[in-house]
C-alpha cells in the first residue's frame, strides 16, 4: 500500500495502513480530569450549552488536542444531542445524568417522531466540526461521534440512566414490535446523522452502544444488532471510504458478533485479552483500545507495561491506541500525558524491551 503522508496518522491506521506505533486519542479525552475543563464549567454550568456552542464546544474538544496532542481529535457532544430533532426532548443534570420526560412508553409517542433534519435542528454539529478540520489542519484526525439505536432508545425508554434496564427489556419482551418501530427509526435518523457529521468534516465516526453490553447475545442479534447495521448500510451507500467504529461497554460476550454490524473497527473493552480480541474479531476488523482506565491511576512503570503490551497483542496494523471506556474523573492529568507521550515513542521502546 502506498504510503499516504498527508493523511492523519490515525485515518492512516483506520485505512488498514502498516504503521511503526498506532495512533493514539482517549475517549472522554475532552472532560472533567483536565483542569482547563473544570474551570470552563463553572463559567458554563450547564452541559448542553457546553456542547451546543460552537465556540465552548471548538474549544472543549481543542483542551487536550493542545495539551497532548493525540492523533484523534473527537467532537465534544452527547450521544442524545439528535434527539430533539426528531421530537424528544432531553436535559443533562450534572449530578444525575441524562433526563428525558416523557419517557418513550406508547405507539402514539413513537409515531408522532420526525426524521432527523440536522440542518435544521444541529446546525452547530457542521460549524464544529468544520471549525476542528481548518484547527487541527492534517495533526489529527477529526472524529465525529453519535449513539447507536438500542443505547438511544434505553435512555428514551427509561428516561434516565438506568442499573437493571427493566423498562426496556419489558418492553423488549412484552411489545416488541413497539420497540422494533421505535430502532428503527432512530437507526434511520442516525444513519442521516452520521453522513451529516461526514459531510461537515469528520474523517472518522464512532458509533457508541455503551448499554448493548447488557443484552444476552440473543437478544444483542435481536435488538441491537440489526440496527447498528442499518445505521452502517445506509452510510456505507454514500460514504463507503469513512471509517466507522463501534464501541460497546462490557462486550465480551458478544465481541465476536459485532464485525455483524458492518463496521471497520470494533473498540474493545479491557475484560477481554487485546490478543484474544484479535483472534476472535479476524483479521479483516480493525481494533481500538483496551487499557483499563484505572491504569491510569498507576505507576509510570506499570503504565508504560500495559501500553507496550497492548501494542505488542494487537500488532501494527489496524489497531487504534485507546482506554477500553472514557478517563475518569480524578485521573492525574500528568499520567494523561504521560500516556499520550509513551504511545507515540511507542515503536523505540518495543525495539528496547524486544
Amino acid at each position: 500500500m502506498a504510503v499516504s503522508t498527508q493523511v492523519p496518522y490515525l485515518l492512516r491506521a483506520a485505512r488498514g495502513e502498516k504503521l511503526e506505533r498506532p495512533p493514539v486519542w482517549m475517549m472522554r479525552q475532552a472532560g472533567r480530569y483536565m483542569k482547563a475543563y473544570r474551570e470552563l464549567r463553572e463559567k458554563y454550568p450547564s452541559f448542553r450549552e457546553r456542547s451546543e456552542n460552537v465556540e465552548l464546544a471548538v474549544e472543549i474538544s481543542l483542551q487536550p488536542f493542545r495539551a497532548f496532542q493525540p492523533d484523534g481529535v473527537i467532537l465534544f457532544s452527547d450521544i442524545l444531542t439528535p434527539l430533539p430533532g426528531i421530537g424528544i426532548p432531553f436535559d443533562i443534570i450534572e449530578s444525575k445524568g441524562p433526563i428525558i420526560e416523557p419517557a418513550i412508553r406508547s405507539w402514539e409517542q413513537i409515531e408522532q417522531l420526525r426524521p432527523l433534519n440536522p440542518e435544521e435542528s444541529l446546525p452547530f454539529v457542521r460549524e464544529i466540526l468544520q471549525t476542528l478540520r481548518r484547527e487541527v489542519e492534517d495533526k489529527a484526525t477529526v472524529l465525529g461521534f453519535v449513539g447507536a439505536p438500542w443505547t438511544l432508545a434505553a435512555y428514551a425508554i427509561e428516561g434516565k440512566s438506568s442499573k437493571d434496564y427493566t423498562v426496556i427489556k419489558g418492553m423488549a419482551f412484552k411489545e416488541s414490535a413497539m420497540l422494533h418501530a421505535f430502532l428503527a427509526k432512530l437507526a434511520d435518523s442516525i444513519a442521516v446523522y452520521v453522513r451529516y457529521q461526514i459531510d461537515s468534516g469528520a474523517q472518522v465516526v464512532q458509533m457508541f452502544d455503551s448499554w448493548a453490553g447488557q443484552l444476552s447475545p440473543t437478544d444483542y442479534e435481536t435488538f441491537a444488532l440489526p440496527y447498528q447495521r442499518r445505521v452502517v448500510e445506509q452510510v456505507k451507500a454514500t460514504h463507503p471510504e469513512t471509517p466507522l467504529i463501534l464501541y460497546i461497554n462490557g462486550s465480551a460476550g458478544i465481541l465476536d458478533r459485532m464485525p455483524k454490524s458492518g463496521v471497520d473497527i470494533v473498540s474493545v473493552d479491557w475484560t477481554v485479552d487485546m490478543a484474544e480480541a484479535r483472534q476472535r474479531l479476524g483479521p479483516n476488523v480493525g481494533v481500538q483500545g483496551n487499557i483499563d482506565p484505572c491504569a491510569l491511576f498507576g505507576s509510570k512503570d506499570f503504565i508504560r507495561e500495559r501500553i507496550l503490551d497492548t501494542i505488542r497483542k494487537a500488532g501494527n496494523r489496524g489497531h487504534i491506541l485507546n482506554l477500553g471506556h472514557g478517563i475518569l474523573p480524578g485521573t492525574p492529568e500528568e499520567n494523561a500525558a504521560y500516556f499520550f507521550e509513551t504511545a507515540k515513542q511507542a515503536d523505540k521502546l518495543l525495539s528496547v524491551h524486544a
